[in-house]
């Protein structure tokens, strides 16, 4: 391999810089990006092979291949996108306003089931199956077609939703959140796919920002409803009324969407190719690591059932590596893909950046309704100014990346804000001051630095994967995000457990009796602590507020995680296509 810099097939220097890689790094992912313009190749494209077009590993190419890429100004797959637009972002805004449904009513939900202290399933039981279903799109899409997947995710994230709207303990809950997960990642994954095939790089950006002013509105709409709703006519119908909206957003894509069939084989051939060991080892893995945690923090550290599964869980993501390295034929999680530097960069950078910000979402929400005394509404509506926050840094990031076709630096500014938020949020939560308007400020930094982060880091992995892996690179992206925000709540809420047990022994005191009825009763309901005589329930408060300063302990770890990896992000000028 020649040591000069690489070149696009059009004859021009690729425009690459990453500070802590050198020129030269990935040189043979440097060879692959023939064509790259963020679009798949499809079997009418007339893509131009090395025989053809000169030398592309050693930088050369003829000039008739200029000719040729003039065609690339033209979307690979040709859809209506002003009609086909609005039927995918009815999938983003249930997806969007599903989550921060969940974030302003699982205090509610929890108390009226009598299992706060478990709440954390509630979410992590959903970014289980997410984590292992969210990936497996990419190639499924590959695999059934583009519209199937899409309408096979919405018809289950509904019957997910129905499910929990209908449930009667904290085990059916989670069992129908799961079946929800399913779906909710195909929504979210499938749509990103999509507009890859249709928009080209540089746009790229601009179209995600689109997607998350929808997002937004989800997140911004979802969590003073949900809590209005779950103190009026009860949590419950905040699911419910959900399935109706799949059922139509099921419609509008089956009528909108129309798309060339490209395999004609048996669908029973089709489901063989899919990697279900791989995603059955997957879930195995991230059940065992979130078991163990949550037994640790409520049955101690000590225990048979608390160290089996943590020690477990490296074996079963080892295996899990094993198979899609070694073993599987169509791996969902190829390990040319997620092992490749400059992707495995933006991928780690998407993994502890986003299990900082779910992290903070989940047990902040606690704070203002333990520490603070906030409604479930109240709780909703403090989450709106930083979601427009997100809002701003995600499209504001597309708009800068349009206009510079460059996203390294931008990328570091985002995780740097991020852990700047951390400041002010531990400072209001009891440090300097309770204040709520003080930890707003802080979550619409944070929310400001994670928006402008994710989109561009979604952008880095799109510009540095192969044009026929582009559809399982960013499903793959999607597996670190749900492994991150897995991990994120499930840390972050074993210590604020730990901490806030330890606590409460420490300052109930004397009648060891009272002090563990207090200490079960408040970790099973926040409706306890307002049964409670006024000097106990401070007490109590003072103790939440307490342990979710600590929680902030992981999050301030991950956050700078993210920071480091994403030093090693590799950039690549966004060509103006």
């Amino acid at each position: 391999m020649p040591s000069e810099s690489p070149t696009h097939a059009e004859g021009a220097p690729s425009s690459e810089t990453a500070p802590l890689l050198g020129p030269n790094a990935s040189a043979a992912n440097n060879a692959a990006e023939v064509r790259s313009n963020g679009t798949f190749p499809n079997k009418n494209s007339s893509v131009v092979s090395t025989s053809e077009t000169g030398d592309v590993e050693n930088g050369q190419a003829s000039d008739s291949d200029d000719d040729t890429r003039k065609g690339d100004d033209v979307p690979k797959l040709k859809v209506n996108l002003k009609a086909l637009f609005p039927a995918m972002a009815i999938g983003v805004f249930l997806v969007a306003m599903d989550q921060t449904l969940t974030i302003a009513t699982y205090g509610r939900m929890g108390s009226e089931l009598n299992a706060l202290n478990s709440t954390s399933w509630i979410s992590t039981s959903y970014f289980l199956t997410l984590t292992a279903f969210q990936p497996l799109y990419g190639k499924v899409s590959d695999i059934f077609g583009r519209k199937e997947s899409l309408l096979f995710a919405y018809f289950v994230f509904g019957l997910g939703c129905l499910g929990c709207g209908l449930s009667q303990d904290i085990i059916q809950l989670c069992i129908a959140r799961a079946v929800a997960g399913i779906g909710g990642g195909g929504m979210n994954a499938v749509v990103t796919i999509l507009l890859t095939d249709i928009v080209s790089l540089r746009d790229r950006g601009m179209w995600q920002g689109y997607i998350n002013i929808i997002f937004a509105a989800g997140m911004s709409s979802g969590a003073p409803i949900g809590g209005l709703i779950a103190d009026s006519i009860g949590w419950r119908w905040a699911f419910t009324a959900q399935f109706p909206l799949s059922m139509v957003a099921w419609l509008a894509v089956y009528l909108v969407l129309h798309l060339p069939k490209t395999d004609h084989a048996h669908w029973t051939s089709k489901v063989q190719r899919v990697d279900f060991l791989g995603a059955f080892i997957l879930v195995s893995a991230a059940f065992a690591l979130l078991f163990g945690l949550d037994n640790g923090s409520n049955e101690g550290w000590d225990k048979k059932i608390t160290i089996i599964p943590l020690a477990l869980t490296p074996v079963l993501f080892a295996l899990f590596i094993l198979v899609e390295v070694k073993v599987a034929s169509e791996p969902f999680a190829p390990g040319h893909i997620i092992l490749d530097p400059p992707l495995l960069a933006a991928y780690m950078a998407n993994f502890f950046g986003v299990a900082a910000q779910m992290g903070v979402l989940f047990f902040i929400a606690l704070f203002f309704q333990a520490a603070m005394g906030l409604s479930a509404t109240e709780s909703g509506f403090v989450f709106i100014p930083s979601t427009f926050f997100g809002l701003a840094g995600s499209l504001g990031g597309g708009l800068f990346m349009r206009r510079t076709g460059k996203y390294y630096w931008i990328t570091l500014l985002g995780y740097t804000l991020m852990i700047i938020s951390v400041a002010p949020m531990v400072a209001f939560t009891g440090v300097v001051a309770k204040s709520t308007a003080g930890v707003i400020v802080g979550l619409c930094i944070l929310a400001f630095g994670g928006g402008i982060s994710i989109t561009s880091t979604l952008i880095a992995i799109i510009a540095n994967a192969a044009p026929g892996d582009t559809a399982v690179a960013i499903a793959c992206s999607y597996l670190f995000r749900s492994l991150g925000t897995t991990l994120g709540i499930s840390i972050s809420t074993a210590v604020l457990q730990q901490v806030l047990r330890t606590s409460l022994a420490a300052s109930l005191g004397d009648d060891d009796n009272r002090a563990r009825q207090i200490e079960e009763g408040v970790r099973q309901s926040l409706d306890y602590i307002r049964k409670l005589e006024p000097e106990i329930a401070d007490i109590v408060r003072t103790c939440y507020a307490v342990a979710i300063q600590w929680a902030f302990i992981p999050v301030i770890i991950v956050a700078f995680s993210a920071l480091l990896a994403s030093a090693w992000v590799r950039e690549r000028k966004l060509e103006g296509r």
